[in-house]
């Protein structure tokens, strides 16, 4: 019985021990008397003050303690100042981390950062960053040659196209070798959801089985529950938002009509260039009982409006000013602007993503049924 005892200490302390972290910090640039505030993200993405240490002589801090809720994502909030340096780190229990970051960021640059450690989560993190600096830094080298030759943009737009590719193989890829780790959630947001959505079902499973209770697998398997709900052959969620005008327009409003939900903003580069080509697909559809809704992103109403007048957008608009906050972005769960969804006359979804050539394909084939 003693020997039990014993044993049974032991295997607490160890448990006691995995739960508890510890995460050095080291700022290039520290601001005098300001601390660094460690946050922990709940599962409604609010990010709550858990700790906040001044740095010492060597412009560093420690914290340690025991992960809240199970572990999680936690935010390295670098001093009480405009614009802070922020780092992401995600901690499950037993880690010891090591941050070096600038402190600070400036009007010109953001602060760039290293996270050591050998724990899965910190580990994927950096293969992960890896991957989103190169594409970064490839990004910017074409943003550039852009500014210098204008006529070279559908050849920049296609290498564009395929180095992002390139990292979604690269990230699905690393996916399964993370289990249930949780930056397999966090690295879900690399990948285009729509597309995605087999892969995103794979992920939620593992976690429903392993950690159903967790507060940030729940919001997930949420999320996805959702972004299932506007899958093609699913009826479309109701849209009721005001017109430039201001009453309010329904969406159901248009059954009888093959109807192209058009996710867009006056703020949308590609959104704008892409109008012409869809002024085209309605001038040659309208009359065959095809509408187009327009469901803009826009936070500025004289913006949304002489976006509007500007392009001779002549389809039904609504809107209700509310950026990504939008209630209809967030019930078709809309990540990326332009974003189209095809209606049937009954109201399902048919097609989503459909734009330019492949938009007047399928409009092709379809009214010459």
């Amino acid at each position: 019985m003693k020997q039990l005892l014993v044993i049974l200490g032991v295997c607490l302390t160890f448990l006691g021990q995995a739960q508890e972290f510890e995460l050095t910090v080291r700022a290039n640039q520290v601001v005098p008397q300001k601390k660094v505030f460690l946050e922990w993200i709940n599962g409604r993405g609010q990010a709550i003050k858990v700790d906040s240490l001044l740095p010492n002589a060597q412009k560093q801090v420690v914290f340690k303690g025991k992960v809240l809720d199970q572990g999680g994502f936690y935010l390295l909030n670098f001093f009480d100042i405009p614009n802070p340096q922020k780092v992401l780190v995600i901690l499950e229990g037993g880690e010891r981390v090591f941050v070096q970051a600038e402190g600070i960021n400036t009007p010109e640059k953001a602060g760039s950062f290293q996270i050591q450690s050998d724990a899965p989560n910190i580990v994927y993190m950096n293969q992960l960053f890896a991957l989103t600096n190169a594409l970064q830094a490839k990004v910017a080298v074409w943003t550039k040659e852009l500014q210098d030759k204008p006529g070279e943009q559908a050849r920049i737009q296609a290498a564009f196209e395929t180095a992002q590719q390139e990292q979604f193989t690269k990230i699905k890829a690393l996916i399964p070798s993370m289990g249930t780790h949780l930056v397999a959630l966090w690295a879900t947001n690399f990948l285009p959801a729509e597309k995605e959505l087999a892969l995103l079902e794979e992920i939620g499973e593992r976690f429903r089985k392993a950690k159903p209770n967790h507060p940030h697998v729940k919001p997930f398997l949420e999320n996805l529950k959702r972004l299932k709900g506007v899958s093609i052959g699913s009826e479309a969620p109701e849209i009721a938002l005001p017109t430039p005008a201001g009453p309010i327009m329904r969406l159901s409003d248009l059954r009888g009509k093959y109807v192209l939900i058009d996710f867009w903003a006056s703020w949308c580069g590609p959104c704008r260039r892409e109008n012409p080509n869809v002024i085209k697909t309605y001038a040659a559809y309208k009359d065959k009982g095809f509408e187009i809704f327009g469901v803009s992103l826009d936070q500025e109403k004289s913006a949304w409006i002489n976006a509007i007048a500007k392009d001779q957008l002549t389809w039904p608009h609504v809107s209700d000013l509310q950026y990504w906050n939008s209630v209809a972005a967030q019930a078709y769960q809309v990540s990326s602007i332009p974003m189209t969804f095809l209606l049937d006359p009954q109201g399902k979804v048919i097609a989503k993503g459909l734009r330019g050539d492949s938009l007047n394909q399928y409009l092709a084939n379809l009214f010459s049924k």
